[in-house]
């Protein structure tokens, strides 16, 4: 390594951010960047730890060790070809990824973790600065089409590669632009929508024809599309979200969480907006969930002007160290954490239970009917089952009232029953173990549509996996690497 004793010399340290007072006046990235001397640092905590086990943390496989080494010694295009081996937008997990990588990081037993999620955001912007990011498909081509339903990470990583591997690729998005959850359900101030516009250029120069407005399964028939294309890629994600059936839910103020982001967001792109106008401002708002859509919410109520903001979690407040049952190196999800969402103010409430969404005089939601819930544990400290607690009954005033509970399953309705692809019992579309082949023959899927829910890191490793048994099925070989690999460039 560059500096084989950095991890003693220098503590972990992430690049300032704007105040949040600041901050919520505008729907901007507000995170800096490190200094020349900040990043030799950072990069040289990277230990000689033998076995990195940040590699199998991460879902892509990245050589970490490798491109930290490349930072220190300031080799910024052997960097960028390193961590691009592996990852085909680093500007997108440098900036929203909860990096796993970080929570297998050897120095994390006893230490702070290496800071890789920031390092790899400044590989990638200082590759794009100095004109390393380039298109990369081949002058001959294959004379193979791949159609890819959906352009969220996993769709895009696929077609990324299949571009790459000589194949004509056609992305059909039925938004009026390209991203998906990237463009859509993230907001701005986390990721900013000219990072993924400049990554979209890339891929266009490399062939990429993005067809947008376009819903397989209602505009273009399933059966039109096979005939058209050689091999068809399934990356519409899942977003079915999972509701809240308790009484008072059809009540005006009570809304899903991706309803409200995308919104919100379309407003900041200055794009038009055709439902029913959603804003938080002057009113008390409860967000029902307590991951990261949830703390996104927060987030945008916070800089619509509500006039509170709370976030509600099922579960009891977790400690700040990893618990015993997510030992290292996994990745610790019952772990108290403050996003920089909870930072610009947000009540946050743990072991609570809605029961009921209250009307006022003229039929809108007035408040949310809460208790109080214990949590019956194993002897790791694993919930197993929950009770109310007795005359814990109150009301908590709520005008507007966000569902973020997550995904369900893929849309079945179009696309999926035209297909009539074989669907697993959570209604995700079933594949083989470790692949990627749907029951149709020339019928692929990647993402969340495969795997369920997931973070944006997965989908990306799922496109590109996809993609190498594309190449393979058209071709009878392939040069795309697998992250299964073991070598510099994967």
């Amino acid at each position: 390594m560059g500096n084989t004793t950095g991890f003693k010399e220098f503590p972990r340290e992430t690049p300032g951010k704007a105040h949040p007072q600041e901050r919520v006046a505008h729907n901007r990235e507000f995170v800096g960047q490190y200094s020349e001397e900040q990043l030799r640092q950072q990069s040289g905590r990277c230990m000689e730890c033998g076995i990195a086990f940040c590699h199998a943390g991460c879902p892509l496989g990245n050589i970490i060790p490798e491109f930290n080494d490349a930072v220190h010694d300031q080799d910024w295009e052997l960097a960028y070809q390193i961590l691009t081996s592996t990852n085909n937008f680093p500007e997108f997990t440098g900036r929203i990824c909860p990096a796993p990588c970080e929570a297998a990081c050897v120095l994390g037993i006893h230490s702070a973790p290496v800071a890789i999620e920031e390092i790899e955001k400044h590989i990638i912007e200082v590759a794009f600065a100095r004109g390393y990011v380039r298109p990369t498909a081949p002058v001959l081509k294959t004379g193979k089409t791949v159609a890819v339903v959906g352009s969220g990470p996993a769709g895009l990583a696929a077609a990324a590669q299949l571009v790459r591997a000589g194949h004509a690729v056609t992305v059909f998005e039925r938004d009026d632009r390209p991203g998906g959850l990237l463009r859509y359900g993230i907001p701005d101030f986390k990721l900013d929508k000219w990072v993924i516009d400049r990554r979209l250029r890339v891929l266009e120069d490399d062939g990429v024809v993005f067809r947008c407005h376009t819903e397989i399964g209602r505009d273009v028939p399933a059966q039109e599309l096979l005939a058209q294309f050689d091999a068809v890629v399934l990356a519409g994600g899942a977003p079915v979200p999972r509701d809240l059936p308790i009484p008072g839910r059809e009540l005006p103020g009570v809304h899903f969480a991706m309803d409200y982001l995308v919104q919100h967001n379309r407003r900041v792109s200055e794009l038009p907006v055709e439902e029913a106008d959603l804003q938080a401002t002057d009113l008390d708002v409860v967000v029902i969930g307590g991951g990261d859509t949830g703390s996104d919410c927060v987030g945008t109520a916070n800089r619509q002007q509500a006039r509170s903001v709370a976030q509600f979690a099922l579960m009891h407040q977790p400690a700040p160290e990893r618990p015993g049952f997510e030992p290292w190196p996994h990745y610790p999800n019952a772990v108290f954490r403050v996003s920089t969402s909870h930072e610009e103010g947000c009540q946050r409430y743990w072991g609570i239970q809605t029961k009921a969404f209250l009307p006022d005089e003229n039929g809108h939601l007035r408040a949310l009917l809460v208790t109080d819930i214990t949590w019956e544990t194993d002897v790791l400290g694993r919930r197993l089952a929950f009770t109310e607690i007795e005359d814990s009954a109150r009301e908590i005033p709520c005008q507007l009232a966000l569902l973020a509970l997550g995904f369900a399953a893929p849309r079945r309705a179009g696309l999926l029953e035209q297909l009539g692809v074989d669907l697993d019992e959570r209604g995700n579309v079933r594949t083989a173990p470790e692949g990627y082949h749907t029951s149709r023959p020339n019928v692929f899927v990647a993402g969340d549509m495969r795997r369920g829910q997931s973070l944006v890191v997965w989908a990306i490793s799922e496109g590109r996996e996809a993609a190498r048994q594309i190449d393979l099925f058209l071709t009878g070989k392939t040069a795309l690497p697998s992250k299964d690999a073991v070598g510099m460039f994967g």
